[in-house]
């Protein structure tokens, strides 16, 4: 049988969050001329390069990109990022995801940027669910759900249309 989807959100209103969120990260980071957006592998840095392309139409921030690789199955691994720690080093960083679901994805990432003296840490999602195992919360966040713990919340960032359902 073939789960039925729920559409959360449609093409025109991720873009809509989408820019909401730029115009908040800029707000708060309207005394920076830097702000690093982090985002975690896959979806949360295809988010991120989005993010990234609103606020260069909306700010002057210099706006570097950052992937972050962290293995959701075992997110004790070694996390690894496209910039090196001199290269984030007392920057204002925003980490970046699709989803938050049980927050360990999150809380693993925010833990490896803590390594280095930063301005600002926040973090950023287009869906959060809340329900959480720890304790992160999204600084910037599209939408906030209510879900049983055997939905699933999917993100479609790639291609033509966006969508994010729960199925």
């Amino acid at each position: 049988m073939i789960a039925a989807k729920h559409i959360i959100l449609n093409h025109q209103e991720i873009n809509h969050k989408i820019k909401r969120i730029a115009y908040q990260i800029y707000e708060s980071n309207v005394d920076e001329s830097e702000v690093v957006l982090a985002g975690i592998d896959t979806n949360g840095y295809l988010l991120a390069k989005k993010l990234k392309s609103s606020l260069d139409k909306i700010s002057d921030l210099n706006v570097t990109l950052c992937k972050v690789v962290i293995d959701k199955k075992n997110p004790q691994n070694t996390i690894k990022t496209s910039l090196a720690e001199s290269e984030y080093t007392n920057k204002s960083i925003v980490l970046v995801d699709d989803v938050l679901n049980s927050g360990s994805t999150l809380i693993y990432g925010v833990k490896h940027f803590l390594n280095v003296p930063l301005k600002q840490f926040k973090t950023a999602v287009l869906v959060n669910r809340n329900h959480k195992k720890f304790p992160v919360k999204a600084d910037f966040k599209g939408i906030s759900l209510s879900t049983s713990l055997n939905e699933h919340v999917e993100v479609v960032l790639d291609g033509k249309q966006f969508e994010a359902y729960l199925k």
